[in-house]
């Protein structure tokens, strides 16, 4: 790793010297004091992060916000979906009257709810809450960048926070009015805080870990989720004396936060409180497996590459729906996870074409960030730092396994909270190719010089 960076220190310096003499030789003064300035502050500041981490937020922001200012001068204007409309009217329902009902939509999108109530109300229009959101999705840039560095090294970070900073996706999703774009952030920010709080354990820190964790339980239902398998990190990788010595200093706040939810939940069963979120549930399972696990849907509209069954309907296994539906289509239910999985990849798996020129190249620019992924994967298995860093990919799984088993639109939507953590896999598979080229150079350039002696010898 040092290696890899002292080249990149001299490549920089020989850069700047270059262009120095180039300036010189010309006879443009001018330039040639700029130019010395700029190797003086570099030479001194090249050890700080901030060097590195500058140019990535203003490429960030300048590509976010490029974007967001040429859709709204455009004829359409800022995009919106049937959800990002019903966000909104329920924004405005509890500005008008703050009433949080009880149903699925209402509890698992309340903390998104109650944020775009806040920015509403506070803002009056819907251009600056999108604005704000495009400038808070490219800042996190400087979340992915510290992420990386804490798990692998700069190199990967300055990587990793550079394919953060130009995705499409991630671009395209913060303009719209949905809870997708601020839960990736807030991801972010909660593993950026677990970290944090493990490194310094101090109490300002853990508490706002802890905020974050529970705004992601009620943000949406893939914070659920996601946060199980951020607690399995924890597990995984923490000593068994710190959080027993957590929990014994804060055991009377744990006791009295306990008894309140029981109390809580027992007065809400016992009025019957919960019947809209069983109900709601319910009803929606039926949907998902009604409306796409019975026609064969990978995605959550009809495609071409549908997998088409005739799905057994009977419901005679302890009387439950779900249950008895997935018992009875066990084998069709996993060739259309089988089919889903391979859909997470890219619209693209379904699209190759190996039987022309173009079809080959467009192929090969497909798989590159896989392959990416996949050498990044093998890197840290192999340099056995998985463990360490494998709250990375306990994050994509998580939003996999949600995508996989509930929703996935064809516009690789539910996906976007798993793409910073892809970038930074990635970025470790960029940084791992590097030095497997400066290797074989190094090796290549020991073979010369060896044969060079035995040629003048």
């Amino acid at each position: 790793m040092s290696k890899i960076l002292s080249c990149f220190h001299i490549y920089i310096t020989l850069f700047l010297q270059f262009v120095h003499n180039y300036f010189y030789r010309y006879g443009v003064v001018s330039r040639v004091y700029l130019i010395d300035r700029i190797n003086q502050i570099y030479q001194r500041y090249k050890d700080y992060e901030w060097i590195y981490m500058l140019p990535l937020v203003v490429l960030s922001l300048k590509r976010k916000l490029e974007y967001f200012f040429f859709i709204l001068h455009s004829e359409k204007g800022l995009p919106k979906s049937e959800d990002s409309q019903w966000y909104l009217n329920y924004a405005h329902s509890l500005l008008t009257d703050f009433k949080i009902g009880l149903h699925m939509n209402d509890l698992l999108y309340m903390g998104y709810n109650l944020v775009l109530a806040i920015l509403i109300g506070v803002f009056k229009d819907e251009h600056t809450v999108v604005f704000i959101q495009a400038v808070t999705t490219a800042s996190c840039v400087i979340l992915v960048y510290f992420i990386t560095l804490r798990l692998f090294n700069r190199i990967t970070a300055i990587v990793a926070s550079y394919f953060y900073a130009t995705s499409w996706h991630i671009t395209v999703w913060s303009m719209y009015i949905l809870s997708d774009s601020l839960f990736m952030n807030l991801v972010l920010l909660n593993v950026f805080l677990l970290f944090k709080t493990l490194e310094n354990n101090n109490k300002v820190i853990g508490s706002l870990f802890l905020v974050s964790s529970l705004l992601m339980l009620v943000f949406r239902p893939t914070g659920v989720l996601t946060l199980v398998f951020i607690f399995i990190y924890l597990v995984l990788n923490v000593k068994r004396e710190q959080p027993i010595n957590f929990l014994k200093r804060h055991r009377y706040k744990f006791i009295c936060a306990l008894l309140l939810v029981f109390i809580a939940g027992g007065l809400l069963l016992g009025a019957d409180k919960f019947n809209p979120l069983l109900t709601s549930l319910q009803y929606n399972a039926k949907l998902v497996l009604y409306n796409i696990y019975a026609k064969g849907w990978i995605y959550d509209n009809p495609s071409d590459y549908d997998y088409f069954y005739r799905p057994d309907y009977r419901i005679d296994i302890l009387g439950s729906l779900i249950l008895s539906f997935l018992i009875h289509n066990w084998d069709h239910v996993l060739v259309l996870y089988g089919r889903r999985a391979l859909a997470f990849i890219g619209w693209w798996v379904w699209k190759t074409d190996v039987r022309s020129v173009a079809g080959v190249i467009k192929l090969f620019k497909d798989i590159i960030p896989t392959l990416l992924f996949l050498l990044g994967t093998y890197a840290a298995m192999r340099n056995n730092i998985f463990r360490k860093t494998s709250i990375v990919w306990l994050v994509i799984v998580s939003i996999f396994l949600f995508c996989m088993v509930l929703f996935m639109d064809s516009m690789y939507r539910y996906k976007l909270p798993a793409l910073p953590f892809i970038c930074i896999i990635c970025g470790y598979g960029v940084e791992r190719w590097i030095r497997i080229m400066l290797l074989f150079i190094n090796q290549l350039e020991g073979k010369l010089l060896q044969w060079n002696r035995n040629k003048h010898s």
